[in-house]
């Protein structure tokens, strides 16, 4: 669904205080209404590549599928929508791809990433994510992060063994479950939610929120909610004023109206005669 004039967005890549390189990359398509953000993990280098070919072999994919489909309407079988079945399959390619790469290239070989990505249409969303890289959607004056993190110590609080608070403060936050390209097939969560006018979605590496927890997130979405580069910028910042230890990558997105999908003429043809 094209949302040129509907869909705000923003974003900002930075190496950090501490890296040589950067291995996290952004991608949106307006055109059809997606945004979507990958931190690669990997060899000298490699994280880059492996993050770079899941975001265009994401965009690629849902650029051609999701203008042919009946946006919104559910899959009988699954339940879902037609987006999000797509959004599926473009990262299950994209996860074919990394690992074949890997596989061919030494230089390569091991190399992931993790992903998390948003379509809107139809006055919906669906997010779907791979890893660590979280998703935070900010509605009227509350931050609520969307995303559950595919991590080692996030399966422990799952599980009860530890509190969110002990999570928060271990050194062990980032020993991910799942990354695309590790394995020749993973599991992608997908979520389906409405959207609202003036939300902002927040997608962000591991670097924002190792360094700036939820309260901070919030305090700053709450002061620059009304400037998305201005947001952008502080949020990186922020992350790198405490110590910048890893790549900090931030995307945001904002839908400034409703954007309901346009009734096809036929379909009211159809309905004005009794067909």
């Amino acid at each position: 669904m094209n949302l040129k004039g509907i869909l705000s967005v923003a974003g900002r890549t930075d190496t950090g205080k501490v890296r040589s390189h950067n291995e996290d990359y952004l991608g949106e398509s307006l055109d059809i209404g997606v945004v979507a953000l990958a931190d690669g993990m990997g060899g000298y280098k490699s994280g880059e590549v492996a993050s770079e070919l899941a975001i265009r072999t994401v965009l690629t994919e849902l650029e051609e599928r999701i203008p042919k489909l009946s946006s919104g309407e559910l899959d009988p079988t699954t339940g879902y929508s037609n987006e999000s079945l797509a959004v599926r399959e473009a990262i299950t390619i994209a996860n074919e791809k990394i690992y074949q790469k890997g596989q061919e290239d030494p230089e390569c070989r091991g190399m992931g990433t993790t992903l998390v990505l948003a379509v809107l249409y139809n006055n919906q969303v669906t997010i779907a994510h791979v890893g660590d890289s979280r998703m935070y959607r900010f509605r009227g004056s509350k931050l609520e992060q969307v995303t559950v993190d595919h991590t080692f110590l996030q399966e422990l609080v799952d599980r009860g063994y530890y509190t969110q608070e002990e999570a928060d403060a271990s050194l062990n936050r980032n020993l991910v479950t799942r990354a695309l390209g590790i394995q020749p097939t993973t599991a992608v969560d997908i979520r389906e939610d409405m959207v609202i006018p003036g939300d902002i979605y927040l997608l962000c590496s591991d670097g924002l929120t190792d360094m700036v927890d939820d309260q901070e997130i919030s305090n700053i979405v709450s002061e620059f909610h009304d400037n998305l580069d201005k947001l952008a910028e502080n949020l990186v910042e922020c992350a790198n004023v405490k110590g910048g230890r890893d790549n900090i990558s931030v995307l945001l997105a904002k839908p400034t109206k409703a954007f309901p999908q346009k009734k096809r003429w036929n379909t009211n043809f159809k309905k004005i005669f009794g067909q």
